[in-house]
C-alpha cells in the first residue's frame, strides 16, 4: 500500500497502519503474511525523514512510487487541493483508495464514476463519526426521539495548529482551503449524522484578528435541522485557549462534552446531577497534539477502510454526503 502526502497526517496513518498489520496478523494467525507500505512525497526531505522514522521505503516521484508491483491500494494524505489529482491517477492504476479530507469537490463525479468503472473503493475520511462520544450521543438522541438544542463552540489559535511550521505555508493558511472550512469539514458530517438534515443555516462571520489571512477568522451560525433541532455553532481560529464545548438539551435531558474522551457528562434525573460517561478502555494520544486528539477514531476509520475492501462493511461516508456538505460550506461563507 502507498501512502501519498508525509505530513503530520501520512506519518499518523503510517503510524497505524502499522499497528493495524500488527493486530490484524495475529487475530488472523497470519504474521508471516507480508503487507508492505510505501511513502511518497515530493519532498526528499520529507522521505529521508519517514524512512528514517518509520523504516519503510519512500519515492519522491509518484510513477515510480505506485508502479510498485505490490501496491493495491493508496491513501491519500497529502494537502486537500492536490486530492483530486492524486485519487484520480491511483483510481486509473486500479487501486482502493482512501483519502482525507477534500474540503473541496474538484472530480467528485468523474472520480465517483472512475471508481465505479475500475470496481474499487473510494473512501472518505471523517473522523469523528468513528469517535465512541459521538456514537454514544448519537444513541442516546435516536432513544430519546430528540427535538430539543444544542449549543457548539470549537476554537483553536490558528498559529497552534501545526507550531512546527508557519501557518502562512500549511493549507489552512490558503483562503480556498481555509482553516474554518476544515473545521467545518469536520464537524458538519456528523452534526448533520446525530441531528439530521440542515433546513436552514443563518449567522454572522467576519475577521476579528491580527493574522496574516485573507478570510474570516470567526463564524456564529444558528441552524436548523429538518429533525427540527436548533443549534448554535461558532467556530473560529482565535481563540487563544483550545476548546471544544457541546451542551445539548431538552426537558428532562442534559448532556455535556469538552471535546475529550473523559469529558462527556450526562445528567442524572433522579439526582440532579451530572455523571460522567466512561466509554474507552485505553485511548490513544500521540505527542505534540492537543488533547482533543484522539488516536481511536483514525485508527476505526482505517479499519472501516479495509473492512470496505473485504466488502464487509460499507463506508459511514461518502463523497455524495461530502458534496452536500461542501455546499453548505459554500452557503456559510457568502452569508452576508
Amino acid at each position: 500500500m502507498a501512502v501519498i502526502g508525509l505530513g503530520s497526517m501520512g506519518k499518523r496513518r503510517i503510524r497505524l497502519l502499522k499497528q493495524y498489520i500488527e493486530k490484524e496478523g495475529k487475530r488472523n494467525g497470519r504474521k508471516n503474511e507480508k503487507w508492505e507500505i510505501t511513502g511518497i512525497d515530493l519532498s526528499r526531505e520529507r522521505c529521508l525523514e519517514v524512512e528514517e522514522l518509520c523504516n519503510i521505503e519512500t519515492f519522491s516521484d509518484l510513477d515510480k512510487g505506485l508502479s510498485k508491483g505490490n501496491i493495491d491500494c493508496a491513501l491519500i494524505c497529502s494537502s486537500p487541493a492536490s486530492h483530486a489529482e492524486l485519487i484520480h491517477e491511483c483510481l486509473k492504476r486500479g487501486l482502493h483508495v482512501f483519502t482525507e479530507m477534500n474540503l473541496v469537490n474538484d472530480r467528485y463525479h468523474e472520480n465517483q464514476r472512475l471508481a465505479g468503472e475500475k470496481k474499487r473503493v473510494l473512501f472518505l475520511s471523517s473522523t469523528f463519526l468513528y469517535r465512541k462520544e459521538i456514537e454514544f450521543i448519537k444513541e442516546k438522541l435516536q432513544e430519546k426521539s430528540f427535538g430539543g438544542g444544542y449549543f457548539y463552540h470549537i476554537g483553536q489559535y490558528l498559529p497552534d495548529w501545526h507550531p512546527w511550521e508557519k501557518y502562512q505555508n500549511f493549507f489552512i493558511g490558503a483562503k480556498r482551503t481555509n482553516a474554518c472550512r476544515e473545521i467545518f469539514a469536520i464537524e458538519m458530517p456528523w452534526l448533520i449524522d446525530t441531528f439530521g438534515g440542515i433546513k436552514q443555516i443563518q449567522g454572522i462571520h467576519k475577521k476579528i484578528s491580527s493574522l496574516e489571512i485573507d478570510y474570516d477568522d470567526m463564524y456564529h451560525l444558528t441552524l436548523e435541522h429538518e429533525s427540527g433541532v436548533v443549534g448554535s455553532l461558532i467556530v473560529d481560529v482565535v481563540s487563544p485557549k483550545a476548546e471544544r464545548i457541546m451542551n445539548i438539551w431538552e426537558e428532562h435531558f442534559h448532556l455535556e462534552w469538552r471535546g475529550t474522551p473523559d469529558s462527556l457528562r450526562l445528567y442524572e434525573e433522579n439526582t440532579g446531577n451530572m455523571i460522567s460517561v466512561a466509554l474507552y478502555e485505553n485511548v490513544e494520544r500521540a505527542e505534540g497534539y492537543s488533547a482533543f486528539v484522539v488516536e481511536n477514531a483514525y485508527y476505526e476509520e482505517l479499519a472501516a477502510f479495509f473492512a470496505a475492501i473485504r466488502g464487509e462493511k460499507a463506508a459511514r461516508y461518502s463523497f455524495g454526503q461530502d458534496e452536500k456538505v461542501l455546499a453548505w460550506i459554500d452557503r456559510i461563507e457568502e452569508l452576508k
